[in-house]
C-alpha cells in the first residue's frame, strides 16, 4: 500500500521500482481482495516483500542537532535514531560547527554513513574567522561567504531590524535558506510577521507568533523579577501568553493568518521540543528511555541550572496548566493556518527536554494529529511540505518527499496502517491487546528505512542503539 505525501488516499498493491537512487516506475500488483499478478516484470536483482506494509516517502526532518558530547558521543547514535524512524533528510539549524556539518553533509551525500542527507544551514558568522554579524554589509558578506563555501541556508534569531532586513535580502539575491528562532530578547522587534515581510522562509517554534498577536500590549507583560536567563522563567512565562492575544477566528487572528499564507511563510512548530511543559512525568519516563536514550542523553535533561532546556527546577501544576493552556492557542494557530491553505511542517529539534532523537519526530506527529492535522494532513506536513522548505529556496522542484516516478528512493516501510495509528511508528511500536492469545503485543516500528535506494534494516539500526545503551550502561557499572 503506498502514501504517497501528497495527500492522496493509499492506494495498492503497488510495485514501486527502484533503478540506482531513484524511483523507475510504480506499477499495479493486482486487484485489492484477490491474489497478486504472478511473474511481474521486471525481474530484479533485489526485492523487498511489503505484503501487507505501507510505503511512505522518506520523513524530512526541518530541525536538526546531531547533539554531540555530553550528550551523544557518537553521531552515529543520533544518526541511527533518525533513519530508524523514516527520517532520510533534513535541516541541520544547525546540525553542529561549520567544521563538522560540512564534511558530515558530504559523508551523508555519497553514502559514506548510514545517516540522513544533510542541508547545512549555521547562524550567522559562524564558519568563517570574521566573528560575529554586527552590521548589515557584514550581514551581506557573510550570506555570500556562505553561498560560496557549500553552506545551504541560515538559522536566524531575532536580530535588530537593518542587519535581519540585510541578511534576508542578500539570501533572496543568492538562493538561500532561511528559518529564525524569533526568541524573546529581540521578537518585541522582529515578529514572525515582521520577519516574513522581511522575506524569512520558515518560522521554528512558536516565538514571534503571539507576540505578534497580542491584543492589549506590544510587549509581553512580563512579571518584575523576569530575567530571560534563568531558564525557569524563560519557559515559565512564555505560556503565559495565552490568555492576552486576540480570540482566535477573530478578524485581526485571520489576518494575521492570512498574511503569512500570502507570503508563503512555511511554520515548523517544533511542539514535542516543548511538551514535556505540559506533564513533565510522562516524558521523563517515556517508553524508550530504558532501551534507546543514553544515560549521558537522560543526564542532560535532569534538572540543571548549567544545561539549557534543564529547567525543571521546582516545576508546578500551575506551571503545567499554563503549558497545557497555551497549547490549545497553539493547536488552534497551526490548523487555522493549514485550512487557509497555509504549509505547517514537521521536525523535533532533538535532544533536549525529554526529548530524544527520532521519538521525538514522531511525538511531532502525533502533537499534530491533536492539532486537527488529519493523519494525511501530518504525513503531507512531514513530507510534501517539508520538501518543498528546503527546495524553495534554491527555486528547484522537490527530489524527495513523493513517492513517485522520477523521484529519489527516499522512503520507508511499516508494517501497520500508520493513518489508523501513528504510534505504530515509534521505534517502540504500539501496545495492542491480542485476544487470541490474551497477551500485549508491541506491533510496528519502520521495518525498512530507503534513502538513496539503499534499503537499511530499521529494526537493526534499533538494536545497534540499543547496544551502544548498554555499553555505556556497563561502563558506568564498572566506575
Amino acid at each position: 500500500m503506498v502514501i504517497d505525501g501528497t495527500g492522496a488516499p493509499p492506494f495498492g498493491p503497488m510495485d514501486v521500482v527502484i533503478e540506482n537512487n531513484r524511483i523507475a516506475a510504480i506499477r499495479s500488483a493486482g486487484t485489492p481482495g484477490m491474489p497478486l499478478q504472478p511473474n511481474r516484470p521486471p525481474k530484479a536483482q533485489h526485492e523487498i516483500d511489503g505484503t501487507g506494509m505501507y510505503l511512505l516517502p522518506g520523513f524530512v526532518n526541518l530541525h536538526m542537532h546531531v547533539g554531540g558530547t555530553p550528550k551523544s558521543p557518537e553521531a552515529e547514535y543520533t544518526f541511527k535514531l533518525w533513519m530508524a524512524h523514516g527520517v532520510t533528510s533534513g535541516r541541520g539549524v544547525e546540525l553542529g560547527p561549520q567544521a563538522y556539518a560540512a564534511p558530515e553533509k558530504e559523508r551523508s551525500a555519497k553514502n559514506q554513513i548510514v545517516a540522513p542527507r544533510i542541508f547545512n544551514y549555521q547562524r550567522p558568522g559562524n564558519g568563517w574567522t570574521r566573528g560575529p554579524v554586527t552590521t548589515p554589509e557584514m550581514a551581506r558578506e557573510w550570506v555570500r561567504w556562505c553561498k560560496e563555501n557549500g553552506i545551504d541556508g541560515m538559522k536566524l534569531v531575532a536580530y535588530p531590524p537593518a542587519i535581519m532586513a540585510a541578511l534576508l535580502d542578500e539570501a533572496k539575491k543568492v538562493g538561500f535558506g532561511s528559518t529564525a528562532h524569533l526568541e524573546q530578547r529581540g521578537v518585541a522587534q522582529m515578529n514572525a510577521l515582521t520577519a516574513a515581510k522581511l522575506g524569512l522562509g520558515t518560522v521554528t517554534h512558536f516565538y514571534g507568533h503571539f507576540e505578534a498577536l497580542l491584543k492589549d500590549y506590544e510587549i509581553q507583560p512580563w512579571p518584575a523579577q523576569m530575567n530571560y536567563n534563568d531558564e525557569y522563567y524563560r519557559f515559565a512565562q512564555v505560556a503565559r501568553l495565552y490568555d492576552k492575544t486576540y480570540e482566535p477566528g477573530s478578524p485581526q487572528w485571520n489576518e494575521y493568518l492570512a498574511e503569512h499564507a500570502k507570503l508563503g511563510t512555511i511554520f515548523d512548530p517544533t511542539m514535542t521540543a516543548y511538551a514535556a511543559g505540559r506533564d513533565v512525568m510522562r516524558m521523563r519516563n517515556a517508553d524508550w528511555h530504558d532501551k534507546y536514550t543514553l544515560p549521558t542523553l537522560h543526564d542532560f535533561y535532569r534538572p540543571d541550572r548549567n544545561n539549557h532546556g534543564s529547567y525543571f527546577f521546582d516545576w508546578t501544576l500551575d506551571d503545567e496548566i499554563h503549558w497545557r493552556r497555551f497549547y490549545q492557542l497553539w493547536f488552534r494557530l497551526l490548523n487555522d493556518y493549514k485550512k487557509m491553505g497555509g504549509r505547517v511542517t514537521a521536525s523535533d529539534d532533538a535532544a533536549f527536554i525529554y526529548n530524544t532523537w527520532g521519538f521525538g519526530y514522531i511525538h511531532e506527529l502525533e502533537l499534530m494529529q491533536e492539532a486537527g492535522f488529519h493523519p494525511l494532513e501530518v504525513i503531507r506536513g512531514a513530507t510534501m511540505h517539508a520538501a518543498e522548505a528546503l527546495h524553495e529556496p534554491y527555486g528547484k522542484e522537490i527530489e524527495f518527499g513523493i513517492i513517485r516516478a522520477g523521484m529519489l528512493a527516499d522512503m520507508f516501510l511499516v508494517d501497520q496502517n500508520p493513518l489508523q495509528n501513528l504510534k505504530v511508528l515509534y521505534g517502540t511500536g504500539a501496545v495492542r491487546l491480542n485476544d487470541a492469545t490474551n497477551q500485549i503485543d508491541r506491533v510496528g516500528g519502520v521495518r525498512w528505512t530507503i534513502k538513496d535506494g539503499i534499503a537499511y534494516d530499521a529494526k537493526k539500526m534499533l538494536a545497534d542503539v540499543a547496544a551502544m545503551v548498554e555499553k555505556q550502561k556497563a561502563e558506568r557499572a564498572k566506575r
